[in-house]
């Protein structure tokens, strides 16, 4: 049986309807950061195993970007997907 992700939009849809496209817990830095902060938002990442926030993108559906929170480890299971319209309203972003 094939993975299935709760798209807000859409409801119950096939995980190959999504594009995972990254972490979503690092923080922009601001266009003025010097050139270290650039550095380390772009090229230093922690690779964490377990429980994780993605960025996830809706090809096959309404487009939209979520962020999806979920299992990268044993169970592969999903926790939470989310509008990431809203998560960065709810951040101030």
């Amino acid at each position: 049986m094939a993975s299935l992700i709760h798209c807000p939009h859409c409801g119950v849809r096939p995980k190959e309807e999504f594009s995972i496209r990254g972490d979503a817990v690092p923080q922009r830095p601001s266009p003025s950061a010097d050139d270290d902060a650039w550095y380390r938002y772009v090229f230093v990442r922690d690779n964490p195993k377990g429980r994780i926030r993605e960025y996830w993108h809706h090809t096959g559906g309404c487009r939209r970007w979520l962020v999806v929170e979920r299992d990268n480890a044993m169970s592969h299971e999903v926790f939470s997907v989310r509008d990431a319209a809203d998560v960065a309203r709810e951040a101030g972003r």
